[in-house]
């Protein structure tokens, strides 16, 4: 008994006192808190091996880049390409005192404002050689200045836009290959990450960028449909420009310049007056008429309290004068503008009224009308989900007002319409003739119990009966157990049938965190591989076998045949092949 009670016994006993022997009385030395690891945001690039083993994530745009590490919330770098990214070392022009008048000479030769775009959508024309070396300028100095990391080579992880031509993402991976030396390359989808930043596996995401406006239906991941408009942020911008030339001439609103000549007389403006104006101070305006908003419990209205005294002017009325100074024109000059006026740039690029819907071609549908044809193109049960996760992104998304305005316009659009793809004349006599109006006619519309016609039918005998029910109508049972099992987890249904927008940390932060969780890609390209084969090795997804690069034989030499084996085909995703 004693034996088990003695101080070998004891399991809290320290390696030191057990050395010390059992009569050591030494005394327990001070709490200490277990080691974390340092992240990159805390430690040096030095002591931290976590900026040494984490992909660079990377985010291409047309006019901006975005670059930081796996697993961070937010880029340590954005670049908004510019005329001045473009200086040499010593190039001191930009003091000298009529260097901002000089911008027509430098915008002269060149489509207005091509100098602030990193590639266009139409390549004809296009040096990709210089859009690579501005590629690899600002991709060295963000490694250098803002993630203070070495030339070690690092995967890399792009999240491009699936419109991006081929040439282009060639050009691209040729320079991250052979400037940085990235060992692979993943390729990810922005519509996917956005959905994926915004916590959903569904959506339709809704991107205002700047050469098009895309929207896109997501579905478990995967991109279904996706259709566009030429109603973007450039086209913002050139309203704009036509918009305070108009109150610098005195024109009225019906006279434009639609020549490139014009942007570079004596009284034009710069591309970077009408982007400021375009971003600072223009708004959008409410739909003429709000939708009804179907709220989950249907009560009384909450009445929310205002001083008396106070009467707010709506927007729209305000015609209070906003005072803009423009120093592009010559000579410069300052304009009053109406605040309601500011509107209508706004209004011009993504609403334009025309008295029907096919006055417009196909690549220039106003916005709300291009989302509600996307999502009246959907299967019923894609549409179901992808209507209430509708998610806004891009440039023009910070435009005041905008993205309700869209959310608004589409739930009036499904309110007048409903979700018939049919619609005409005939569409319309159909529905209203009771003569080829069935006996059974549900409500699932009015989300009511169908209404069954019951006709006078009866038996031999002279006895009533009644009337056959389609299976189709009747409602479902209830079962209990199931109920009572879902109420014990606690369960709730996802939410769809309904048109709702939510938000998204943007496609950089979902490229982060699934590159952090690895996710596995659209496509993963090999260097040597790459260097080997070029654009031209990369096949059609369908015709690239998964499984067979993860078998691996469990002999001496299985490892070699399995990498061997391994690249024998890859592909570029949704971005498409060449042949």
């Amino acid at each position: 008994m004693s034996s088990n009670t003695g101080p070998a016994s004891l399991p809290h006993r320290t390696v030191s006192s057990i050395r010390a022997g059992a009569h050591s009385t030494a005394a327990p030395g001070p709490p200490q808190t277990p080691a974390r690891p340092i992240t990159s945001t805390l430690g040096s690039p030095s002591t931290s091996s976590r900026v040494d083993d984490d992909p660079i994530v990377i985010e291409l745009g047309s006019r901006k880049l975005r670059i930081g590490f796996a697993g961070d919330a937010a880029p340590k770098r954005v670049v908004t390409f510019s005329p001045d990214q473009q200086r040499r070392t010593g190039d001191f022009r930009a003091w000298e005192p009529d260097f901002a008048s000089q911008w027509r000479c430098r915008a002269s030769g060149k489509p207005w404002g091509a100098d602030h775009e990193l590639w266009r959508l139409d390549i004809r024309g296009q040096d990709l050689a210089v859009v690579s070396d501005k590629l690899e300028r600002e991709l060295r100095d963000a490694f250098f200045k803002y993630l203070l990391i070495d030339a070690k080579p690092r995967k890399a992880t792009l999240v491009l836009p699936p419109t991006l031509p081929i040439p282009l993402l060639s050009s691209t991976l040729d320079t991250i290959f052979h400037h940085f030396h990235a060992p692979t390359i993943s390729l990810l989808s922005s519509p996917v990450m956005t959905a994926f930043a915004a916590g959903t596996r569904s959506g339709l995401i809704v991107d205002l960028g700047w050469h098009e406006t895309t929207v896109t239906a997501v579905y478990e991941y995967r991109e279904v449909q996706s259709r566009r408009t030429v109603r973007a942020g450039k086209l913002l911008v050139e309203e704009t420009y036509e918009f305070l030339l108009r109150a610098v001439r005195g024109q009225p609103a019906t006279v434009r310049a639609e020549k490139i000549e014009d942007r570079l007389q004596d009284e034009a403006l710069s591309f970077e007056e009408c982007e400021e104006v375009a971003t600072r101070m223009l708004w959008c305006k409410r739909a003429p008429r709000q939708p009804y908003r179907r709220t989950a419990d249907e009560g009384l209205p909450t009445v929310h309290e205002h001083e008396e005294e106070v009467e707010e002017v709506p927007p729209a009325e305000d015609h209070s004068p906003m005072t803009i100074t423009l120093n592009s024109c010559k000579p410069p000059k300052t304009v009053e503008i109406p605040f309601s006026q500011l509107a209508e740039p706004c209004e011009t690029t993504f609403f334009e009224a025309q008295p029907s819907p096919s006055c417009f071609d196909d690549h220039e549908l106003p916005v709300h009308l291009l989302v509600y044809r996307a999502l009246l193109q959907l299967p019923l049960d894609v549409r179901a989900i992808c209507m209430s996760r509708i998610i806004f992104t891009g440039g023009c998304s910070h435009v005041f007002g905008l993205k309700r305005r869209i959310f608004d316009e589409v739930s009036i659009l499904a309110e007048e319409r409903g979700w018939d793809t049919v619609r005409g004349k005939g569409a319309e006599q159909y529905k209203t003739n009771p003569k080829f109006q069935r006996d059974n006619v549900g409500q699932a519309g009015n989300g009511g119990m169908p209404n069954i016609v019951q006709s006078n039918m009866t038996s031999s005998d002279g006895e009533a009966t009644e009337a056959p029910v389609k299976a189709a109508d009747v409602p479902q049972e209830v079962d209990g157990v199931e109920d009572h099992i879902k109420r014990e987890r606690n369960y709730k249904p996802p939410v769809q049938g309904l048109l709702r927008a939510i938000d998204s940390l943007g496609p950089w932060c979902g490229g982060s965190l699934a590159t952090q969780m690895k996710v596995p890609a659209l496509a993963t390209i090999d260097r040597e591989i790459w260097g080997q084969q070029g654009v031209n090795g990369a096949t059609r997804p369908s015709e690239v076998d998964i499984k067979s690069g993860q078998r691996q034989s469990m002999g001496p030499s299985g490892l070699i045949r399995g990498q061997a084996a391994q690249p024998s085909n890859w592909t570029l995703g949704v971005w498409g092949t060449l042949f």
